[in-house]
């Protein structure tokens, strides 16, 4: 009897219907009310009891194959028939509305208020070798930055990797020219980092940046001001405290009063009304010297942010996994006519 089973267990795997009719008669063959599983079950009630068990169990197994089968082949079909071209070419095609991803529509939105206040924009590769990724940048050699678990390595000996951020641009732009500099700097950076809702071990940034004579801190947060006020509301407020950045001095974190509350405290911002967006300062003098500027003459600032981070603010998204996933159902929501920027 072993025997029979195994045979009707290998027709089941083995089944490949052509046609929906040949999948639904499979079906019937063997579940419908005459079908072999049920004759199967029929023949427990004259079984000893000792093998009721035994047949039960085969009439189970076989039970559970058919409707995997089924339900395979059952998806198959509907799929097929929703890609399938009609023989018609001239005929309409489905209504599709097109649209940018969310990133790409901050991005733009970002360079665009910076655009207006004079600042060029450059771009270059992502693969940097060590000077400029950080020895230009004024890390020492000890930083952390610098090991594997922060950092993908191409080639680590030679020290060539995936940029940690887009200041690596700011010293090839600055190597080339001369003062006034004024540029922002997309694109994207790679850091080896957990991927979580918080994080991920790839996302964007924009940095800026303005070298001239009589840079001063006070027109990097006029400058700030502006941008934050253009991105989310006339009346935000933005507030700096000091932090440390190996590439600038004095450095500084920028907060702007939360979006979703107005200043006034709520879970998103952890009741303070302050959300941290950027990090800033003015441009070393080590990182002017390492690119030929005469810091005694010029001086600059640098800012940088990250996109993602914009975003969530923007569109209340609490998770940066949904930027990359490419889930339609989340996309559909940034398509022209569902979204306004």
């Amino acid at each position: 009897m072993e025997e029979a089973h195994n045979k009707l267990l290998n027709q089941i795997q083995s089944f490949v219907p052509k046609t929906e009719q040949e999948l639904e008669q499979f079906k019937t063959e063997y579940l419908g009310k005459k079908g072999i599983v049920q004759e199967l079950l029929d023949s427990i009630k004259t079984l000893p009891p000792d093998q009721k068990r035994e047949r039960g169990k085969v009439a189970n197994i076989l039970k559970e194959a058919v409707l995997e089968k089924y339900h395979f082949f059952k998806e198959k079909f509907k799929y097929e028939k929703q890609i399938h071209r009609p023989d018609d070419l001239t005929r309409p095609t489905a209504t599709f509305v097109a649209g940018y991803h969310p990133i790409t529509l901050v991005m733009n939105r970002i360079v665009d208020v910076f655009k207006h206040m004079g600042f060029s924009v450059a771009e270059n590769v992502e693969i940097e070798d060590d000077w400029h990724n950080f020895s230009a940048l004024n890390f020492p050699p000890d930083h952390p930055a610098r090991e594997m678990q922060d950092t993908f390595f191409v080639n680590q000996e030679e020290g060539i990797l995936l940029r940690t951020h887009t200041s690596s641009v700011q010293i090839r732009v600055m190597e080339k020219e001369k003062p006034p500099i004024r540029y922002v700097f997309p694109g994207r950076v790679y850091r080896n980092e957990a991927i979580s809702a918080r994080s991920h071990c790839f996302f964007h940034q924009i940095e800026g940046l303005y070298v001239d004579r009589h840079v001063s801190f006070a027109d990097l947060k006029a400058t700030l001001l502006h941008f934050a006020r253009n991105i989310f509301s006339p009346d935000t407020q933005i507030r700096l405290r000091p932090s440390f950045f190996p590439f600038t001095e004095p450095s500084a974190e920028m907060d702007i009063t939360c979006n979703l509350c107005h200043g006034q405290g709520c879970a998103f911002c952890k009741y303070t009304g302050w959300v941290e967006i950027l990090g800033c300062g003015m441009v070393d003098p080590a990182v002017l010297r390492n690119c030929n500027i005469d810091p005694d003459e010029y001086s600059g600032y640098a800012f940088g942010l990250g996109v993602e981070r914009i975003a969530n603010l923007l569109f209340g998204v609490n998770d940066i996994r949904l930027f990359s996933q490419n889930d339609l159902r989340f996309l559909e929501n940034f398509t022209a006519g569902n979204f306004i920027f």
